[in-house]
């Protein structure tokens, strides 16, 4: 119990999340300068074959049978019981298994690039022979991309996010600056994506050796073992069956706007989507942490994992509450600012509604991760495989009478219909969360309802006056409403920390 504890004490999971959520700020501030500048280098019609490119690459990420997300789980209730003898076999187990995955999607992307290039993606002729070989070089770094959730997992059970986000937050970077760097030299897609191979090979080494390092174990016990191979290969089983889906779900919209409208409509539909999508780098940050917590005691310590849920749940909403409101009130004047009154003029109600989707699922993004932590990863999966013919209805249906807006809206209405089941069931195969899911639950109500209002029609004066007045109104709230006195303590402590390192530096 002592080492369950030590891995979820408050003081470390807030300090782990705080290092996820600035490790994850950084590459995407690194995106906004890099995006416009790619589109301008290469042209609407290349950027977006590139961003359907790196899609595939992650589709094809579900051959790791959800082994990286069992790996975590796993090694983290060893490490929280006191079984480290248990770890060794576990991590080469996955690793091992995931090598040998990775190695047969390589083989499954190169047979299916000729296929995917030409009938699927209805890439234009001029740019089919650079397309193709993007694809072998995706192929090239499947091993990598597969197996290094086996790496990422094992840093994440014993809590090691500095050590993660280390080589996390070049890579990320990278993704970004490299396709740049090649742009003078060639505008071949093949190039840029030869750059971010490169970056990805240089992380999985990077972080395999922090592995070693962590877990000196490791070193000299490189067996897998048998006895662990049923109940990874059980729980990632239906994880994989999530991850088949997920990407279907998240990604689908993309391929199907570009098969019935054109690669400009890709563009202009992506563009808001990646925008929006950073966000969630808030309810990564914190998942990240919190379901090695939730593994480490959800079976042993109910009590505390419903305790973890509420809090994590309650602070995606509290930190994404006000960013979200502003970016959809100001949704035509951020467009146009970042990329131009044309861009600005297809994308904005896209952004917004993809906004609102975006803010609701990131809710219940929590809620999926204390489900899977409480070795019930079935519900997610059978959630997925119900609700992902429904959407692909809605979204041909709305696709075709309402274009890009269309889609945009059929991925917020998806992403409701999740996160709405997965409360109910949080509520149920949790029951000490239920008091938590009801709370959170009408917090949210409310604040979609003031996202709401900053669509109605409004010239930038009073747009600003709505937004300083609401935010206002919020921070007053959030301050003596949503936060606890514990809670209250621990922002003074940081305010004051930073302005004592403030004035140091002056």
């Amino acid at each position: 119990m002592n080492n369950a504890l030590n891995l979820t004490s408050g003081r470390l999971l807030a300090r782990n999340t705080i290092i996820n959520l600035v490790s994850e700020v950084v590459p995407f501030l690194v995106a906004i300068f890099a995006i416009p500048a790619l589109i301008g280098g290469i042209g609407v019609d290349r950027y977006g074959v590139l961003t359907l490119s790196m899609m595939v690459v992650g589709y094809f990420g579900l051959f790791d049978f959800g082994l990286g997300r069992a790996a975590t789980k796993f090694i983290a209730e060893a490490a929280a019981s006191g079984d480290r003898e248990r770890i060794p076999g576990l991590f080469w187990t996955s690793l091992y298994l995931m090598l040998v995955f990775g190695a047969a999607a390589a083989v499954l992307v190169a047979v299916l690039t000729p296929w995917l290039v030409h009938d699927v993606l209805k890439i234009p002729p001029a740019l089919r022979p650079e397309t193709v070989r993007a694809f072998y070089l995706l192929a090239l770094s499947m091993p990598f991309v597969i197996s290094g959730g086996t790496l990422t997992g094992t840093l994440s059970a014993f809590q090691r996010f500095d050590l993660i986000n280390t080589v996390r937050v070049p890579t990320g970077i990278f993704s970004y600056l490299g396709p740049l760097v090649v742009i003078p030299f060639s505008h071949a897609i093949d190039a840029m994506v030869a750059a971010m191979v490169l970056g990805r090979v240089a992380g999985w080494l990077a972080t395999f050796a922090l592995c070693l390092r962590v877990a000196p174990a490791l070193r000299h016990r490189r067996r897998a073992r048998r006895a662990v191979l049923r109940p990874m290969l059980g729980f990632g089983g239906w994880v994989t069956v999530s991850n088949v889906i997920s990407p279907i779900l998240t990604y689908f919209d993309r391929f199907l706007i570009g098969a019935m409208l054109s690669m400009a409509a890709v563009a202009y539909y992506t563009v808001p989507y990646q925008a929006m999508s950073k966000l969630m780098v808030v309810p990564s940050a914190i998942t990240g942490v919190a379901f090695a917590a939730f593994s480490a005691t959800s079976t042993n310590d109910p009590a505390r994992a419903a305790v973890l849920f509420e809090r994590a749940t309650r602070y995606v909403m509290l930190a994404l509450f006000p960013i979200i409101l502003i970016l959809v009130t100001l949704a035509p004047e951020v467009l146009s600012l970042w990329l131009g009154p044309s861009f600005a003029a297809h994308s904005a109600t896209v952004m917004r509604l993809l906004a609102v989707g975006i803010f609701i699922y990131c809710i219940g993004w929590i809620a999926f991760s204390l489900v899977q932590a409480a070795d019930r990863p079935d519900i997610g999966a059978i959630l997925h495989l119900t609700v992902a013919p429904l959407y692909l209805l809605v979204l041909w249906f709305l696709l075709t009478r309402y274009g890009i807006a269309g889609a945009a809206c059929a991925w917020a209405l998806r992403a409701t219909v999740d996160t709405a089941v997965l409360f109910v069931i949080t509520g149920r195969i949790a029951p000490l969360a239920a008091p938590g899911v009801l709370r959170v639950r009408r917090i949210a109500a409310c604040a979609i309802l003031v996202i709401a209002l900053g669509t109605l029609p409004m010239d930038l004066a009073m747009k600003s006056l709505f937004l300083a007045a609401t935010l206002a109104l919020f921070a007053a709230t959030a301050w003596k409403a949503l936060l606890e006195p514990a809670e209250r303590e621990f922002v003074r402590g940081y305010a004051r920390s930073a302005g004592l390192a403030l004035i140091v530096t002056r």
